[in-house]
């Protein structure tokens, strides 16, 4: 919008003259303020379950709005919190107990604290070092930044982040010899975990990582990782806060990959996309090293504001509750095939390097030389050219560099997906003839 005060986020604010207005949700699609509607191929920032105007889910904010908007967890508790944590504990192998937060980078963080702290609760104040996998994302404030250190998106900050372990994980797209190189990467985890006994915590996205480039790990590589963990005494701690909930097709990804963490995080699709919220899980031992006497200081020093929200704690409940009234992940994975044979059509065009895809999670990279992998690039930002492309088919794309993703709203039913997978054929193929 002309004359507008938003900085808008991970934005080149000098590209744009002005945004799209959304005034409105209308199932599957946004409308803007002059009427255009757009299918949201980005599930709002990969949070939106349902579409953007699911009945049930606006009846229960509207129903819960009239009883209490906010009650604090400081001394309290309600009756929606109370439930949610006992529904999030039940599908979760191995969690105790929920703390709750209000995004993805605070659930990592808490999950952090936590890790270091009980290494201290339980007489090892040695232990305090993060490793993790480059590449992957856990968010933007320095601690997340710091142990989930994108280079594209955090070099400018470097210096100003604390010390963790990251361990080389390049794209399969990158990989000539992809058996090898999952065979070195899991020596070399070991080997770190290993040697370094400073090690609190091993820290990763469940199944795949996103932000870092859509890099969807192959069978085995999380649950041997889980198996290094527990051998060298180290905690495993798990972000599921993007790839859980059905993006990569499980509801708990962590159970697909038969792994194990001690401490995981969840986020976006835990209330559909309505409401913000985040809970951090952990399991029994965690918790039980924080008990004591007050005077020991064991407990917990984290808390928020918004800890335990009875508006958002009441959205996630009725999301979960159609999960299961609607056998969501059943359907998913029917969905999800019926996307994977669409995305092959992709492979005909020549700016396409590779296309990759689980769940309803999809990564199309352009690139401006297949044999050398080049990434492709345009006068203006990448996510700017193909966002005013897309704009024009009527739907509504983001990228990642130059990565086009297809992040649906998980229960998008198959037309909807045809005409989003068609419209980023015509998009792509029009792209081809920009450069």
């Amino acid at each position: 919008m002309k004359n507008s005060a938003i900085w808008h986020p991970y934005t080149q604010m000098s590209e744009w003259e002005n945004f799209p207005n959304i005034i409105k949700g209308d199932g599957f699609w946004l409308v803007d303020s002059n009427g255009k509607k757009y299918l949201d191929g980005v599930a709002s920032m990969w949070c939106n379950v349902w579409g953007h105007s699911k009945k049930e889910i606006i009846s229960t904010i509207n129903r819960q709005s009239k009883k209490i908007i906010h009650s604090s967890l400081f001394n309290l508790t309600n009756n929606q919190a109370e439930v949610l944590a006992k529904k999030l504990v039940s599908i979760s192998p191995g969690m105790s107990r929920v703390f709750y937060s209000d995004n993805g980078s605070t659930a990592m963080e808490i999950a952090f604290k936590i890790a270091i702290q009980y290494w201290q609760n339980t007489g090892n104040k040695n232990k305090y070092l993060f490793a993790t996998l480059q590449n992957g994302y856990h968010g933007d404030t320095f601690g997340t930044m710091s142990v989930g250190f994108v280079p594209g998106f955090f070099s400018k900050f470097k210096k100003n982040l604390y010390k963790s372990i990251q361990i080389p994980f390049e794209n399969s797209y990158r990989i000539k010899n992809t058996d090898k190189y999952y065979t070195l990467t899991l020596e070399k985890i070991e080997s770190t975990l290993r040697k370094n006994k400073i090690i609190a915590a091993f820290v990763m996205e469940s199944g795949a990582q996103i932000a870092g480039g859509v890099n969807i790990y192959r069978d085995g590589f999380q649950s041997q990782i889980s198996k290094i963990c527990k051998e060298n005494n180290v905690l495993l701690i798990l972000d599921e806060i993007a790839t859980g909930f059905g993006r990569l097709g499980s509801l708990v990804e962590y159970t697909t990959q038969k792994s194990r963490p001690d401490i995981v995080a969840y986020g976006k699709m835990l209330t559909a996309g309505y409401l913000p919220m985040a809970a951090t899980l952990m399991s029994k031992k965690i918790y039980d090293s924080f008990l004591g006497k007050y005077q020991d200081m064991k407990h917990l020093y984290h808390g928020h504001t918004f800890t335990g929200n009875t508006m958002a704690c009441a959205v996630a409940n009725q999301n979960l509750d159609l999960y299961q009234k609607t056998g969501l992940i059943s359907k998913i994975k029917k969905t999800s095939e019926h996307l994977g044979k669409r995305l092959e059509e992709f492979s005909n065009f020549e700016i396409v390097g590779d296309i990759r895809h689980k769940g309803m999670l999809a990564a199309i990279e352009l690139v401006s030389n297949k044999s050398k992998k080049t990434p492709i690039s345009f006068a203006k930002s990448t996510n700017k050219t193909v966002f005013e492309e897309a704009k024009k088919h009527g739907i509504y794309l983001r990228t990642l560099g130059n990565i086009v993703m297809l992040v649906p709203p998980v229960a998008m039913p198959e037309k909807e997906i045809d005409f989003l997978v068609d419209g980023t054929i015509k998009t792509v193929k029009n792209l081809s003839k920009q450069l």
